[in-house]
């Protein structure tokens, strides 16, 4: 018997000895694998096309985030669903281990959340890591359009609600709205008007400069290109300050148009569950990147204005914009 009481002490001694080993290894790893990350190729999902503002972020950031780690990040689009599909993908059916990263935005976030009671992704699915640029909010018209300035055109619209046609990709896209915030503003009836469903920026703004509709909201970017063409022009800009890209155009505030605040924004977003050292590298590594003169460069050139904002900020800035969003929506009719 004491053989036997010897033997399982010695055991026991033994087990409890690796055990603690083994953590001390484990967490040993662990902490080398956090510093070393990432040790292989990371896939960037953009959920749309390519060629748009959040897929030349991406890329952009993709570039540089490559070289900082030294390891290839490469970007992959998978559009459809109003930018859904890739999300669900880097959301739900990617492992959360890091190397798959979302570029989120506005469109695919807070907006399809406020305009669909049951949408497939929610702010609750993801780990918002952080905010790289916005876009300003620009209203557009034809070239040859009668209204000089923004006040003329809303007075317009107010008195003539069932004669403005405005593009946007779908009810709940990033056009509706700002076309609904708008309206809602200067007291215009929504249900009057009559929107035109687009594929895009590349679609809508001909459409407009094409008469095919009135109106097209889109950011300053994607207007740029038309507008550099003289098909079109931009009676005003939303915000409370004028756009970087187009300081001579007033905003809407200026013309006595309160309350559009409205903006498009792209960042970073990880499944729930991915390890927080992995969040944690890419918070600072864009923190470090939006201080970058070589990077700033390439946002102007594509007209985004860097916004940078931490987990924390852009988490709380997501649930706030949310709220907001799905007043609006629920108010206008959009949210089905």
């Amino acid at each position: 018997m004491k053989g036997y009481k010897h033997w399982v002490s010695v055991t026991m001694s033994f087990l409890l000895a690796a055990t603690v080993s083994a953590c001390a290894t484990g967490q040993s790893v662990q902490g080398e694998t956090a510093a070393a990350y990432p040790t292989r190729q990371i896939e960037y999902i953009v959920p749309y096309s390519a060629g748009g503002g959040v897929d030349l972020v991406a890329r952009a950031t993709a570039d540089y985030l490559s070289k900082e780690w030294g390891q290839p990040i490469v970007v992959v689009n998978k559009a459809g669903g109003g930018g859904a599909v890739g999300a669900e993908f880097a959301l739900k059916q990617a492992k959360n281990d890091g190397y798959t990263a979302l570029a989120v935005n506005v469109s695919n976030t807070t907006m399809l959340a406020a305009g669909m009671k049951n949408p497939p992704i929610q702010n609750e699915d993801q780990i918002y890591t952080a905010r790289i640029g916005k876009g300003t909010l620009a209203f557009a018209v034809k070239a040859d359009a009668p209204w000089q300035d923004f006040a003329a055109f809303s007075q317009w619209v107010k008195e003539n609600p069932e004669e403005l046609t405005w593009t946007s990709v779908g009810p709940a896209g990033f056009s509706a709205f700002g076309v609904a915030q708008w309206l809602d503003a200067i007291g215009a009836d929504f249900s009057k008007t009559r929107m035109i469903v687009t594929k895009g920026a590349s679609d809508s703004v001909p459409k407009v400069a094409g008469s095919h509709a009135v109106l097209a909201v889109h950011t300053v970017g994607e207007i740029m290109p038309m507008l550099a063409a003289g098909k079109v022009k931009i009676l005003a800009v939303a915000g409370e300050e004028r756009s970087p890209f187009l300081p001579d155009v007033p905003t809407a505030q200026e013309q006595g148009i309160d309350g559009l605040t409205v903006f498009w924004w792209t960042g970073v977003s990880f499944a729930k569950g991915t390890p927080d050292a992995v969040i944690q590298k890419w918070e600072e590594g864009i923190a470090k990147m939006t201080s970058d003169p070589a990077y700033l460069q390439k946002l102007g050139e594509i007209q985004v204005e860097p916004a940078y904002a931490d987990r924390q900020q852009f988490t709380q800035d997501t649930e706030k914009e949310t709220g907001a969003y799905t007043e609006l929506a629920t108010k206008k009719g959009i949210r089905k």
